[in-house]
């Protein structure tokens, strides 16, 4: 992975890879990093929901509010 000066370049490193997306209500979103903005609302494709470890839903393509997000890793 190349070196980030910047927290939005490390999201730009990612755009296209597989994310784990942290949420504040104890989900964890995992997909491809489609778009972003200066906010941190993301898109996600093919997504899928997992609650306790567990797959819940599959989502496909979503849109993910900043506000709500702990934290985005690479998976």
């Amino acid at each position: 992975m190349t070196e980030a000066s910047r927290p939005l370049d490390a999201l730009n490193a990612a755009r296209g890879k597989k994310v784990i997306v942290d949420l504040k209500n104890n989900k964890q979103f995992i997909g491809a990093l489609k778009a972003f903005d200066i906010h941190i609302n993301i898109v996600l494709d093919n997504t899928e929901e997992h609650v306790d470890g567990q797959v819940t839903r599959k989502l496909g393509t979503c849109f993910v509010r900043g506000d709500t997000i702990i934290m985005i890793s690479p998976a």
